[in-house]
This record gives C-alpha cells, sequence and structure tokens, in this order.
C-alpha cells in the first residue's frame, strides 16, 4: 500500500517503459470539449508560427549569401581577410617590432662586417698572389707581413661579432 501511495509522489525521472505508458494514456477524456478546442487551436497557431520562422530564417540565409556574393566574400576570401588581419595584428605587437629592429640592425651589422671582410681578402688576395708568384713556400707567404695582417683583420672581425650578438642576447633576455 505505501509502494503504491509513494508511487504518486515519485521525483524520480520517467524511464523508457514509464514515458510509453505516459504516451499511450488518454488524458483527452480528462478534457472538456471547450479546452480540447482551445487546444487544438494553440497547436495549429505553433505550428504556423513555426513554419514561418523557418521560412523568415531560409530567407535571411539566402539574402546573406546573395550579399556575400555581391561583395566578393566566399570561403577563401575570408580565411585570405583573417590571415592579413591576424598578420597585421602580430606586426603591430611591440614583440615583433622589437624583434624586427634586432634583427634589422644585426643584419646590418653582419652586412658590414661581411663586406669589410670581402675588401680585405680581395685586397689581401691581390697582395698575396704577388707574394705567391715570388715565394717558393707556403710558409714563408704565411708569416709574411700581408698574410699576418690579414690574419689580424679576420680574427678581429669575428670576436666583434661573437661580442655584439652576446650583447644582444643578454638585452633580450634583461627585457624578457
Amino acid at each position: 500500500m505505501e509502494a503504491q501511495a509513494r508511487g504518486l509522489l515519485e521525483t524520480e525521472p520517467l524511464q523508457g517503459r514509464d514515458e510509453d505508458t505516459v504516451a499511450s494514456a488518454d488524458f483527452s477524456s480528462m478534457l472538456s470539449e471547450e479546452e480540447k478546442e482551445e487546444l487544438k487551436a494553440e497547436l495549429v497557431q505553433l505550428e504556423d508560427e513555426i513554419t514561418t520562422l523557418r521560412q523568415v530564417l531560409s530567407a535571411k540565409e539566402r539574402h546573406l549569401v546573395e550579399i556575400k556574393q555581391k561583395l566578393g566574400m566566399n570561403l577563401m576570401n575570408e580565411l585570405k581577410q583573417n590571415f592579413s588581419r591576424s598578420w597585421h595584428d602580430v606586426q603591430t605587437t611591440t614583440a615583433y617590432k622589437k624583434t624586427q629592429e634586432t634583427l634589422s640592425h644585426a643584419g646590418q651589422k653582419a652586412t658590414a662586417a661581411f663586406s669589410n671582410v670581402g675588401t680585405a681578402i680581395s685586397k689581401k688576395f691581390g697582395d698575396m698572389s704577388y707574394s705567391i708568384r715570388h715565394s717558393i713556400s707556403m710558409p714563408a707567404m704565411r708569416n709574411s707581413p700581408t698574410f699576418k695582417s690579414f690574419e689580424e683583420r679576420v680574427e678581429t672581425t669575428v670576436t666583434s661579432l661573437k661580442v655584439f650578438f652576446r650583447r644582444r642576447r643578454y638585452e633580450e633576455a634583461k627585457e624578457e
């Protein structure tokens, strides 16, 4: 008896078989004819509203597609625009600007250093070709003042580059 009384007050969710029982129950016998007519009218009205909303949504989606086509927007163009916008955002960050300045400065220094080395090499090779023609052995060339001067310039340039890049790394680490 207690189980039957509790059955009406249960708060547990309906199970599959309970849903089938409720669905097969005929509640229409508990409603008056007037209530049935009101519910049927409300049902028809809701179905009409849902149909209208679906039609409006469909029309708006078509209009959206037409506008995008007129503007020349398609998936590929949208991806390109998003990529361009993202790249622009990256380029405007301070980190990017600092990195760009650092690399630009390093590139200028490296270009100048390589230019100096190239000039020195050209000059020294010119001097050494004369020295080689007049010298019998390589040890004599290595001991020549021209070769020693060239060797010192290369060492100085390499040392300067190492110092420059060490300072740059130190400054960047300090900023972070």
